[in-house]
């Protein structure tokens, strides 16, 4: 039971992060003006795009079984910034989606937490490793 929890999480988490990636390396109007909005129209395209690449990478890690504790990490940084980006400055709904963003940002922080959680002897014996070499 715990392995199928495990991947629905997975999946859900991977799914919501890979379907805004179209959004961010187009360049659609409604992700460059979220991003200008963050960092301001020089440093917009830079921001979106590392987020992009760095949201598919989560996306893979997590699909990975070795990587999976990695991937959920890793993702609750990338989401815990989305949150306070849209507490602090965007605000929780962005350009009339009712809060959408802010709610699949939640999402995946929770599935993240709660893979971390479910894969801490992965984490576990990654942290004995790096620390042997």
């Amino acid at each position: 039971m715990k392995i199928i929890i495990l991947w629905m999480l997975k999946i859900a988490a991977a799914i919501i992060l890979l379907q805004t990636l179209l959004f961010k390396f187009t360049g659609s109007k409604e992700s460059v003006e979220l991003f200008t909005n963050l960092v301001g129209k020089d440093y917009e395209a830079v921001l979106r795009i590392t987020t992009g690449i760095l949201e598919l990478m989560v996306s893979i890690l997590l699909l990975i079984p070795s990587t999976t504790i990695i991937g959920a990490i890793l993702g609750m940084g990338i989401m815990a910034g989305a949150i306070f980006s849209h507490l602090l400055v965007i605000g929780i709904e962005s350009q009339g989606d009712g809060g959408q963003l802010f709610t699949f940002a939640i999402i995946v922080f929770i599935c993240c937490l709660i893979i971390s959680f479910l894969t801490k002897e992965q984490g576990s014996r990654l942290y004995k490793r790096l620390l042997k070499k």
